[in-house]
């Protein structure tokens, strides 16, 4: 059963995104794991490289795409806009919007003025660039912070960044006061943001993963492996609009 966005067990959450990596080879999508592996693991070091004018390429939005359609649902004609995008305009644009951090509703607005990108699509741009404050906008992390995964606004998207920033706020905390319990022995005061441990840090895309992961590990088959534990969120069909995401 899916991870619900209500729980307040850090070690299910952890356990969720743990298994993302291994949720994305189950899907033996073609080239996804490439594409995951740029999106996570390669495109945020080379944004943050530019720093302090950092910018995205129009090759880079056009594999940005492609990981957001293979991971997702594939909707060719948005990779083919984006693809013929002039590369001054996605330049001039992505530098707007990640200037404009942390106002996520001035730096959707920015990127939205690109030929194919829609919320969801500059959410991943900028989740890409500050994953701690903009979380992507997925059909399966919509469907459990809100409910419904067919309201891809900006609005929306700005309902569902606060909820996820929250949860990850939340479950860090609950990091922190584990990992300060287990480093001495019995739980001690400290000012928040003393902590420099890995595993107390959790951020909305962490959030947004493991609601991903969770999802996708319901609808393996039983003779495949599904750790998830007894939580629950019942998974609407995605939008069949034709709106830009």
């Amino acid at each position: 059963m899916a991870l619900e966005f209500g729980c307040s067990n850090p070690s299910l959450w952890r356990e969720a995104l743990s298994a993302y990596e291994s949720r994305i080879e189950s899907l033996n999508k073609p080239n996804l794991v490439s594409l995951d592996d740029f999106y996570r693991n390669h495109l945020p070091p080379l944004l943050r490289h530019r720093n302090p004018n950092p910018y995205l390429t129009t090759s880079e939005l056009s594999q940005l795409m492609r990981w957001k359609l293979t991971r997702g649902k594939w909707r060719p004609r948005l990779l083919d806009f984006v693809s013929a995008l002039d590369e001054d305009l996605v330049k001039s644009s992505s530098q707007k919007a990640f200037k404009s951090l942390p106002d996520i509703s001035k730096a959707i607005s920015e990127l939205t003025v690109l030929k194919g990108v829609g919320p969801a699509t500059a959410s991943a741009i900028l989740a890409a660039y500050a994953p701690d404050v903009a979380p992507f906008m997925s059909d399966e992390a919509m469907e459990a912070a809100l409910g419904n995964s067919k309201d891809y606004t900006a609005k929306q998207y700005l309902l569902f960044a606060n909820k996820l920033q929250a949860k990850a706020k939340f479950v860090g905390f609950i990091f922190e006061i584990v990992a300060l319990w287990s480093l001495t022995g019995r739980l001690k005061l400290r000012k928040r943001g003393e902590l420099s441990s890995e595993e107390a840090t959790f951020t909305p895309s962490d959030v947004e993963r493991a609601l991903w992961s969770s999802v996708v590990g319901t609808k393996l088959p039983s003779s495949q492996p599904n750790t998830e534990h007894k939580t629950h969120i019942t998974i609407s069909k995605s939008s069949r609009g034709k709106r830009k995401r």
